[in-house]
């Protein structure tokens, strides 16, 4: 099977098993990728109809099913997806007013990438991604751009390089006006404008919300605004700074799935690296992650092979005291254990989760909050 037969049959897949709305998601990547009008109005239709007819879940599916055996008689070239896209060597950045230093960084991305930068605030995540953007020069070092030719402008080249800060600016008139805005200032045919605008509207939950105005959005809402945008340009690196700030829980998953989903577009490609704060969400879905700590960067890959193999570190809460901890952890080695807010952060050196969770249960500890970051960035925060 072909990669399109393949996620063709994954969209099946989530209809049959009653997952319609990851399947009607996957279902509109798979028609974005063929990039032909005929199947774009073929979604729109169906998003017209569903949003007269919501309740008719069953000829929702039977329409989504019948758009699918139309796509499996299609076939569809797919583009480079191990392509390196861009490359940071040795990168620094100096300010001489607070004597603070980012770097130096080392890393590459290539296309269908998504790496998590993560760090305590004012570690130089946002410096990062505005060098990245060339919004900010770099002080020391290098970034090599592979998707461009070397010749090329540093306006064109940030066509293809796009950075959405965390807080964006106000814009005017409503969703649908706007996104068709976007579509001729980058040269989309008049005559196509219309159906990709809708498709992005769709793919990203605006439909409904195609003709509120920027304060009838949610924060949620205005920034799936702003990655319709940003894929309507085609980017093929998206940098993304705290996207996820100010969501509820239910919106980060969301949002990271489908930025995951379509980085990884077989005709439409693309790096992404974003900072955030919610680190195990992020880590869920990040290919790499990067920690910045005091201006330095490691890859968290790397970090994790220097951890010994046999070390357990957690998160606790509990209510009984700490010598009560400690004696329910005397059969251990214990490398560290102190208490960050109302957890306790323990490491344990020769001890697995299951003899660790048996020895509390044992000596009677009460546990109200309990994660293992044996291999999250979480643990470099306790530093």
């Amino acid at each position: 099977m072909t990669p399109f037969q393949n996620n063709l049959a994954e969209v099946k897949f989530n209809f049959d098993n009653n997952n319609d709305n990851l399947g009607f998601r996957m279902l509109v990547d798979v028609v974005l990728d063929t990039n032909k009008i005929t199947n774009f109005n073929e979604i729109i239709f169906i998003a017209n109809w569903y949003e007269q007819n919501g309740n008719e879940q069953l000829a929702f599916k039977e329409k989504c099913l019948a758009l699918i055996c139309k796509l499996e008689k299609q076939t569809l070239k797919t583009s480079d997806t191990t392509k390196l896209l861009v490359s940071a060597k040795n990168i620094k950045k100096r300010y001489g007013k607070n004597n603070f230093e980012l770097g130096t960084v080392n890393f590459e991305i290539h296309v269908g990438q998504l790496i998590g930068l993560v760090g305590e605030n004012g570690n130089g995540k946002t410096t990062l991604l505005r060098m990245l953007a060339k919004e900010l020069a770099i002080s020391e070092g290098e970034i090599i751009y592979s998707f461009a030719d070397k010749s090329i402008d540093d306006y064109t080249l940030r066509t293809k390089l796009t950075y959405i800060p965390q807080r964006t600016p106000k814009w005017f008139g409503n969703v649908k006006d706007n996104l068709k805005l976007t579509c001729t200032h980058y040269g989309i045919a008049p005559l196509e404008n219309e159906q990709w605008v809708s498709m992005l509207m769709i793919r990203f939950g605006l439909w409904k919300y195609r003709n509120h105005n920027w304060e009838e959005l949610s924060s949620g809402y205005k920034m799936r605004f702003e990655l319709a945008r940003t894929f309507l340009r085609k980017p093929k690196l998206l940098l993304l700074d705290e996207p996820l700030a100010n969501l509820d829980i239910l919106s980060q998953q969301l949002i990271l799935e489908d930025l995951k989903m379509l980085g990884k577009s077989l005709s439409n490609p693309l790096g992404i690296i974003l900072s955030s704060q919610q680190l195990y969400e992020v880590e869920k879905v990040s290919d790499e992650v990067v920690f910045l700590q005091n201006g330095k960067a490691s890859s968290f890959n790397n970090l994790k092979n220097e951890t010994q193999e046999n070390n357990l570190v957690v998160e606790v809460e509990i209510e009984n005291s700490k010598a009560a901890l400690l004696q329910a952890l005397a059969a251990f080695t214990v490398n560290d254990i102190k208490l960050l807010g109302s957890n306790y952060y323990v490491d344990l050196k020769d001890c697995n989760q299951k003899q660790f969770l048996q020895s509390l249960l044992q000596h009677d500890i009460a546990m109200k909050y309990y994660r293992d970051i044996s291999q999250s960035t979480r643990r470099f925060f306790n530093n």
